[in-house]
């Protein structure tokens, strides 16, 4: 069974596409990397900030993030839907706490999890829109190269959709 993995990064203002790829990884954890890059070949901007969810989290990507000096924003672990985080505890962390661990602390502070519940609305109806709203629910073409022209291509409708919306508003 050929599956592939769409990655989107989304500007949160207008929700154009500002990078996409696609990978045949079953998991995201080693896209987190390559997804800025592609940011910063498609828009030619590094991205300030990241939210991403649980898929993306590893220490080593919260390192990169940081290294880059790129604010992130990444869950931990999975959360079900309606389900809140538990108040970030008073205190200083413990030493020698790990990358994942902070990053556990500062999703749990008020502005932490505000900033990440902000991907409710800026990522996923990106997803949505083109699932739902355009019937795109599988790729047409088949290898992986065919299938990130077409990919392209439905990112590009999108953005396209987006600024017609905006114009003739």
């Amino acid at each position: 069974m050929q599956c592939y993995n769409t990655q989107v990064a989304v500007e949160p203002t207008l929700q154009l596409i500002v990078g996409q790829r696609v990978t045949d990884a079953g998991n995201d954890k080693q896209q987190i990397v390559p997804l800025i890059e592609v940011v910063q070949e498609q828009s030619g901007q590094k991205p300030e900030e990241i939210l991403a969810d649980s898929g993306y989290c590893s220490e080593e990507n919260l390192k990169y993030l940081a290294k880059r000096r790129i604010e992130g924003f990444v869950a931990t672990e999975k959360q079900k839907h309606g389900e809140r985080n538990e108040a970030c505890k008073r205190g200083p962390l413990p030493k020698g706490a790990s990358r994942v661990e902070r990053m556990k602390r500062k999703l749990q502070t008020k502005v932490g999890a505000a900033v990440y519940a902000s991907r409710k609305y800026i990522v996923e109806p990106v997803f949505g829109q083109i699932k739902q709203a355009r019937g795109f629910r599988q790729f047409l073409l088949r290898g992986l190269e065919k299938v990130r022209g077409e990919w392209a291509l439905v990112c590009m409708t999108h953005n396209l959709l987006k600024f017609h919306k905006l114009c003739y508003e």
